[in-house]
């Protein structure tokens, strides 16, 4: 089972204000990494250069990011964003009133059958469509146990 991992994850996993979510973050990436069972979305990848550019205290500069993306490309599947996939998150947006960038990371979770985004986005435990969204930063939460 694939686990389609949220760019708040990848964001977090450098964040040094946010000692608990980052180890938190390593840890889960850690887990996805070992048991070959992440995946994200390119424009998981394009948000996190964005993000990782302008949201801390020392950005990264724009070779480490870059260079930081192409190793997530490489530790995970990465699934393009596709006109598809851009019609289901305008579905997702009118049916469920999801923020259309949160619509999009759900339209490609469930166009590519992946049944769990990992992200604080959603709401926890909650699943639409076939697609389950758990929270990594919340209480209880133990990556060996959920990927096993």
């Amino acid at each position: 089972m694939e686990v389609l991992v949220d760019t708040n994850v990848l964001v977090y996993s450098f964040d040094v204000s946010e000692m608990r979510k980052r180890e938190r973050a390593t840890a889960t990436i850690a887990a996805l990494v070992d048991s070959n069972r992440g995946a994200v979305s390119a424009q998981v990848l394009a948000e996190f250069f964005v993000t990782a550019r302008r949201r801390f205290s020392t950005v990264l500069d724009l070779g480490t990011a870059a260079d930081q993306v192409r190793r997530y490309a490489g530790m995970f599947a990465v699934y393009d964003t596709s006109y598809a996939v851009v019609e289901e998150a305008l579905r997702g947006v009118v049916r469920y009133g999801f923020s259309y960038y949160d619509a999009q990371i759900w339209a490609c979770a469930r166009l590519n059958r992946i049944p769990m985004i990992l992200s604080e986005d959603f709401s926890d435990g909650s699943t639409i469509e076939g697609v389950r969204f758990v929270n990594p930063f919340a209480d209880g939460f133990d990556p060996q146990v959920l990927l096993g």
